[in-house]
Parts: C-alpha cells; sequence; structure tokens
C-alpha cells in the first residue's frame, strides 16, 4: 500500500536568457517531450513509465521576470504529435500552443520555437495540448512562474504543483485513456495522489517563518480540498491575478483542474505543519513542513501584491452570450450538432462524445461569439449536467459578476458545480481564436470545448 502521507521536494528554477552582443544570435533553450522512467512507487516497486520535458516529472520549473521574454524551443521525441499551451498567460495567439486552431501540432522529431512577452506577474503552468487525456497524465506539464519587480518579503517560495495519476498493480500508468466511463462521468481520477511528481518528501522550516505557497493544480479531473494545519495564512492571487487585497485563508480551500492560488502563509505549529487535502475518508498531508526552533515573532498581515496590467470591464455595454453546457451520463444528449450533422445521443456516444455546449458538440468551424477588439463579453454560463466543470478561457482573464453587480477577482478557470449558473465578463482586449473548453480533460475530448474569436 503506498503511504496517505505525501511530502515534498523542492524544483529547480530554470534559468533566463542571457544577453549577446548585437548580432549574435542565441541557440534557444530547449523542452525536449520524450519517453523517461521515474520512481514514484515506494521502493520495492518498478519506477513507472513516463512522458516528460527534459526527463523531469513535472517538467523543469521556469522562472522568469515580469516583462521577460520568453524564447524556447520545443522538441519532440515522442512516437506522437504534440503541443505546448502556456496556460494564464495572455499571450500572442500564434503562440498559445493548440494544434488545429494556433499551430499544426509538433511531429515526431521536429521542433516549434514559442516566442513572447510574459507580461504579468504570477503563477502559471505549461502542459501538452495534443490528446491531452494521455499525454498530461504521461507528465507532459510543468511550473512556469513570472516574478513580480517587487516581490512581497517571504523566507521561502515554495511551487506545489498537486496531481494524481492512475496506475496499477504494476506501478504502470492504466492506459485507459479512452474510458467511457471517464469521459461520460467525473473524468480521469487518478488513484495516487502527488505533489511535485513524488508521494514522499518533505520541508524543514523555523517557527513564524513565512512561505509563499505556488498551488497549481495539474490533474485530469480531480477536484482537490484543501486545508492548512499549522500554518495561517491568506489567498494574495488566484490563477495568476493578484486579489486587490488579501483574503484569509479559511477553512477548505478549493482548486479545480488547471486552476492556481497563490497563498502567503505564517508557520505557527510548533513541531510540524501540513498542507492537507481532504476526501470522504478524512485529511491527508499533501505536504509537510518539519518545525525547528525560531526567534523571530509573527509579522504584520502582507500587503497586496502588485497588479499586472488591467483591461477594464464595461459592463454596461458588455455583449451578452449564454452558454448551457449539456450531456453526460445521467442527462444524456438526445441530439447534437457534430461537425456540422446532427446525430443522435446514440451516435454520438459511438463516438466517445457525450457532452454539448449550446447543442454543439466539439469545437465547430464557427465561434460561440465573434467580437471586436476592445468589446467587453458577459457570459452566461448554466451547468445543467450532473457534474462539476472547470471552464477555462485561454489568451485572457474574466471575472464573474456577482449578485449586486460588482466583479470578483480575475481568473482563467472557473469552477461550475452541477446544476449551478454563473455569468463571466471579460474584455476582449487580446485579437485571435481562443478556446473556451472544460479543463477536465476528458469532458474536453469528448465534446466540451468551442472557441471565442476576437477580431481587429
Amino acid at each position: 500500500m503506498l503511504s496517505r502521507r505525501f511530502f515534498l521536494q523542492a524544483l529547480g528554477a530554470a534559468g533566463t536568457i542571457p544577453a549577446l552582443p548585437r548580432g549574435v544570435r542565441a541557440a534557444l533553450p530547449v523542452l525536449e517531450a520524450g519517453a523517461s522512467r521515474v520512481q514514484i512507487a515506494p521502493e520495492g516497486y518498478s519506477d513507472t513509465a513516463l512522458w516528460t520535458f527534459n526527463g523531469s516529472f513535472p517538467g523543469p520549473e521556469l522562472r522568469f521576470a515580469q516583462g521577460e521574454r520568453f524564447a524556447w524551443r520545443v522538441e519532440n521525441r515522442l512516437e506522437t504529435p504534440t503541443a505546448v499551451h502556456w496556460h494564464g498567460i495572455r499571450i500572442d495567439n500564434a503562440m498559445d500552443g493548440v494544434p488545429g486552431v494556433t499551430q499544426d501540432p509538433i511531429l515526431p522529431g521536429t521542433g516549434f520555437d514559442y516566442d513572447f512577452v510574459l507580461p504579468d506577474a504570477g503563477t502559471y503552468w505549461y502542459h501538452s495540448h495534443a490528446q491531452s487525456v494521455e499525454q498530461v497524465e504521461r507528465g507532459l506539464y510543468g511550473a512556469l512562474v513570472v516574478e513580480e519587480t517587487d516581490p512581497p518579503e517571504v523566507d521561502a517560495d515554495i511551487t506545489l504543483v498537486i496531481d494524481d495519476i492512475r496506475l496499477g498493480d504494476d506501478a504502470q500508468i492504466i492506459p485507459d485513456f479512452d474510458n467511457m466511463h471517464d469521459r461520460s462521468h467525473a473524468g480521469r481520477i487518478g488513484n495516487v495522489i502527488l505533489t511535485n511528481g513524488r508521494p514522499q518528501a518533505e520541508y524543514q522550516v523555523r517557527q513564524h517563518d513565512r512561505l509563499r505557497l505556488r498551488l497549481i493544480n495539474a490533474s485530469n479531473a480531480r477536484i482537490f480540498e484543501l486545508g492548512l494545519y499549522g500554518l495561517a495564512g491568506w489567498i494574495v492571487a488566484l490563477d495568476g491575478m493578484p486579489l486587490a487585497e488579501p483574503e484569509a485563508a479559511l477553512d477548505t480551500l478549493t482548486l479545480a483542474p488547471a486552476q492556481r492560488m497563490d497563498l502567503i502563509v505564517d508557520v505557527t505549529g510548533e513541531d510540524e505543519a501540513f498542507l492537507l487535502h481532504f476526501d470522504r475518508t478524512g485529511g491527508y498531508a499533501q505536504a509537510s513542513f518539519r518545525i525547528g526552533s525560531g526567534t523571530r515573532a509573527r509579522r504584520e498581515p502582507p500587503a497586496a501584491l502588485p497588479p499586472n496590467p488591467d483591461f477594464p470591464i464595461d459592463l454596461a455595454n458588455a455583449v451578452p452570450q449564454r452558454v448551457l453546457m449539456e450531456g453526460g451520463a445521467m442527462r444524456g444528449l438526445s441530439e447534437a450538432m457534430h461537425l456540422g450533422e446532427v446525430l443522435t445521443g446514440r451516435q454520438l456516444a459511438e463516438k466517445g462524445l457525450f457532452w454539448a455546449l449550446n447543442g454543439q458538440v466539439g469545437r465547430d468551424m464557427l465561434p460561440l461569439l465573434e467580437v471586436p477588439r476592445g468589446q467587453s463579453v458577459r457570459l452566461g454560463i448554466v451547468n445543467d449536467t450532473a457534474f462539476p466543470h472547470a471552464m477555462h478561457l485561454h489568451g485572457m482573464h474574466f471575472a464573474e459578476v456577482l449578485p449586486d453587480s460588482t466583479l470578483g477577482p480575475l481568473r482563467d478557470t472557473i469552477l461550475l458545480a452541477q446544476g449551478e449558473t454563473k455569468e463571466l465578463a471579460f474584455a476582449a482586449h487580446n485579437p485571435g481564436d481562443w478556446l473556451f473548453h472544460c479543463h477536465m480533460l476528458g469532458h474536453h475530448a469528448a465534446g466540451m470545448g468551442t472557441f471565442i474569436r476576437v477580431t481587429g
């Protein structure tokens, strides 16, 4: 049996691009997608065959300064096409990494140069956007951190990439990626919980140390319910975007697939502290902190992080668009459009397609909505299914419209529970075709995805 108490090891940070004399072109640093083996299960079990970037699981943590240029080459050493999406970065459309929308897939033995500016500080991540149910599960993802020019004062800045993975008794990934039950129900849920790719590791801290915890949910479909023990602190950013004011981190912290949360926490325990995850059987350690003696007193609450560039949302003149989420088990589709043809629910199920947005299964040739650059948009989303969905918008951040018509914090991924209705608003400031899809990756593969076109 694998231990239910999980520990954590820090990942190294990647360097930045050095300046060169004028006229000299440097070879780009490389992220190489390839096969590797990593020891995930405890001693006595086999290592696990994975697909990784640069042989690391997760891929190497990439750290840059806000406003810096990101220029890396992705080389494909797999036997299947791939591509990389830079999740949460407000990026040029051609660099978004979506095969069939913004680029051709990166074929085996070839590469693609990604080159863009990092406009926003915050916690982001990168992952395969080709056959994502399989490629992300096999390990093609990593953290991307953009540091503020004036960062908060902390004793440690720690990235925690949390995930689950579905392993068999031989410690190998169970390759049922087209599992119809997963596609039509809650998605691919793993049976082993990981933090930074490992089930066991820990940190050494001192009492009253102040830590920045960057949480990234890289799972296929698991919604993590998290809590703090021996740690007290504040939420300072969601999906990379700073909150206007830090919010006390109380009770349960919900992190849906693809979402991120930045916490600043003080070590208040005496011997040990934990980031916990909760399930139906109790609470278990996601990360462990062994506490040594300290001499300092607890500090004052932190100030807000510096704001990122703002694109004001004009609610009064926003274009409305209704989005109805349908399908899945228990509330299956009777019929829907797919590739310009009306198909019955049975015909769709035979193709492994179970979900629809506004009666459309999968991305069509026409966008959900087309608006000019600078136009504000209001999306009214109804989850008329029996399952939760984490809806992600590429290229831009949105805010939830609250009942009093004020706006919540900016996000790029939002969770809608069964039967829930939410209204989102955003300024369409970034030209291009931008995916809007469920980040329960099996749901996207089974039809829950469309795109929004921003012209001009």
